[in-house]
């Protein structure tokens, strides 16, 4: 456990734009920041930074929060694990107890997998260090790479020992279940139902992800009849933590160089990676030898809209080259690609170059995507039929192009370059154009039939039922709550007692919604209201601060969405003039009080009335229901009269202006 005193100095600490920056690369806009979402796919920026609230926001997706509840989202962490991110990354001692056998067990199944990923990753650098074999074979080999030991440590590279069993019996020892050996794939059991290590006799390469966690590994076979030269490579089954076509090598190491550089190096291996960041080029990931898929490409993206492909120059170098690029191009990245001289890759090339010397070569050599296509498929192509489907697949890559205005640079380019009239190439584009959108709407038809085939039930979405509009002005109350409860409506209120006193917007809301009997469907908007009503009156409270900073991160999550709602229900404030005189202030804050204080009996007018429409509906249906039970007819009539009478009255308050 935590104490408060310590999370008051995490939340202290953490900054916003600091704390979103390890993750999304942010722009300034006016006195905000913003960045294209980390939570959903998009391409114009729609999530929002601000310095000032401490909060981020995505208005496409409507996620965001504090620190603290932007890394329980992005990271799928408990409370306390999101605190504990933040304080490492603040250098801020957390003293807290050890865990019990029960808590331990108790530990959700994906944290227990990062946990046992997490003490595999320092086994097999302790070993590497530490252990005859480790330093004799797998040190050897990283040293016979020319890797120095800051990039290896960088890299938190290590070595497995040949016995099968090892690993597992010294997992167990530690208290480490069979379970999360088996999950992670850091194990498997054999026909006879043996624990055996995946990576007995490797060299091991971690993947960290975006966030510093260990998702996985890769193990290199060194087979000693070849000298180590044997590339046979195992990796991390696909788990809870781990998908291969989510994550990208090197990504963790690089992302500040990539948001810095505004361009980011794609290679193929690990040692690629490795020996690129040792040659000073640090914006470099590598997918491993697999074709790049959306989810890595929307990882680059939040990053960067810039991509290089550094590939060796031979045939299965120009293969990779060619492989994904169409999606690349059609998720708006802006795409080059460098070849690197016959018989050196970007490990062998790297070391051979110092960092100026290799990116004065990237610059000088690197080529445009479509230029290098049209080069490589086109050069010296006398043959019409293969002239033909190289110029077609060509014209489909840059029809994949959103920039209008680029897709047609190109083409008039191509149109130079190929010797063909524009009209043509933009005519077959046109069609490429046409029939991708012909695929997603067929998609989305099958869809369609799919659900038509499994219907779910559903409320018409022409027609808001009153439950469903209670809801909304629910949400709109809680958002007052939220932003504005602790301002005063009425300045003397005489209790039972004779007791006078101020009452703010919260108790107002509270005492109403009580006499009828009325309460809010979201409960988090009940605790909320409770607390604003707790804390009316106290010197220096300020709803909007206390809810968004709130240890609850359910009601922080909930109150920072109601403070950055599109349809804020906020009254302005009041714009008093030091030259005023005291006459004057008072009754411009007056104003703003009586302001204030109509929109908030409006919306509790609006809440009842939907409370009101909400049960005549239920009456009907109970009626309807009761014909063969005379008694209980006759008090279900009485009731939905006496529901009719308090709704007619209540429209003649409500009038005509009744808010939607």
């Amino acid at each position: 456990m935590i104490d408060r005193q310590t999370v008051e100095r995490i939340k202290a600490a953490a900054n916003i734009v600091d704390v979103v920056s390890e993750f999304v690369t942010l722009r300034k806009a006016g006195s905000n920041y913003k960045g294209l979402c980390p939570f959903h796919d998009e391409k114009t920026p729609s999530f929002f930074v601000s310095p000032s609230r401490g909060t981020c926001h995505c208005f496409g997706c409507g996620k965001g929060g504090t620190p603290v509840g932007f890394i329980m989202e992005h990271e799928q962490m408990t409370y306390p694990e999101a605190l504990r991110w933040l304080a490492r990354k603040y250098h801020i001692e957390i003293k807290e107890r050890e865990l019990t056998d029960e808590e331990r067990r108790e530990q959700s199944e994906r944290e227990s997998m990062f946990i046992v990923n997490e003490w595999a990753l320092n086994y097999f650098e302790d070993i590497l260090r530490n252990h005859p074999d480790g330093m004799a074979i797998g040190m050897q080999y990283f040293r016979s790479r020319g890797f120095r030991d800051d990039i290896i440590k960088k890299f938190q590279l290590g070595f497995d020992l040949p016995d099968v069993r090892a690993l597992g019996r010294a997992a167990l020892q530690k208290g480490y279940k069979e379970e999360f050996l088996l999950k992670t794939g850091i194990c498997y059991k054999n026909d006879r139902g043996d624990l055996i290590d995946r990576y007995a006799g490797r060299v091991i390469f971690p993947w960290i992800g975006v966030s510093g966690k260990v998702v996985g590994f890769g193990g290199r076979k060194l087979d000693a009849a070849t000298k180590g030269v044997q590339q046979k490579y195992v990796n991390s089954p696909d788990s809870d933590i781990y998908h291969k076509d989510h994550e990208l090598y090197g990504i963790y190491q690089a992302k500040k160089a990539i948001a810095k550089e505004d361009r980011v190096y794609m290679v193929e291996g690990y040692t690629d990676v490795i020996s690129m960041h040792q040659c000073g080029i640090e914006n470099v990931v590598a997918n491993s030898g697999t074709a790049l898929s959306v989810h890595q490409i929307h990882t680059l993206h939040r990053f960067t809209s810039n991509i290089t492909l550094l590939y060796d120059g031979d045939a299965a170098g120009i293969h990779a080259a060619l492989r994904g690029t169409d999606m690349l191009l059609s998720e708006g990245m802006n795409l080059k690609v460098l070849l690197l001289p016959d018989g050196d890759d970007p490990d062998s090339f790297a070391r051979k170059h110092t960092a100026a010397d290799f990116r004065k070569y990237i610059e000088e050599h690197q080529t445009d995507f479509i230029q290098f296509k049209t080069d490589l498929l086109l050069r010296d192509e006398r043959d019409p039929l293969k002239r033909s489907e190289a110029i077609n697949s060509i014209v489909e890559s840059i029809s994949k192009i959103q920039n209008q205005i680029l897709r047609d640079t190109y083409i008039h380019d191509c149109s130079v370059r190929m010797g063909i009239a524009e009209s043509t190439l933009i005519n077959q584009m046109n069609r490429f154009i046409r029939g991708t959108r012909e695929e997603e709407q067929k998609a989305v038809r099958r869809e369609q039939e799919q659900q038509a085939l499994n219907p779910q039930p559903a409320t018409p979405i022409t027609h808001t039922t009153p439950l469903e509009q209670a809801k909304k002005v629910e949400r709109l109350m809680a958002e007052l709550i939220v932003r504005e409860g602790e301002k005063v409506l009425f300045d003397d209120v005489e209790d039972d007692e004779g007791n006078h006193f101020p009452l703010t917007v919260a108790q107002y809301i509270d005492h109403t919604l009580r006499a009828d009997g009325l309460s809010f469907q979201n409960q988090t908007f009940n605790q909320i209201l409770a607390e604003a009503v707790a804390h009316a009156g106290e010197p220096g409270f300020k709803a909007e601060a206390y809810f968004i900073d709130h240890h609850d991160i359910n009601i922080s999550q909930a109150a920072t969405q109601l403070s950055n709602d599109r349809y804020q229900f906020i009254s302005q404030p009041v714009d008093v003039n030091e030259d005023m005189d005291e006459k004057e202030r008072q009754r411009m804050r007056q104003e703003e009080q009586d302001r204030l204080r109509e929109k908030t009996e409006h919306l509790i007018r609006d809440f009842q009335m939907d409370y009101l429409d909400h049960r005549i509906k239920t009456l009907q249906q109970e009626i309807a229901q009761s014909s063969s039970q005379p008694e209980r007819m006759r008090q279900l009539m009485e009731e939905f009269q006496t529901v009719q009478r308090l709704r007619g009255a209540l429209a003649k308050k409500l009038g005509n202006n009744i808010m939607l």
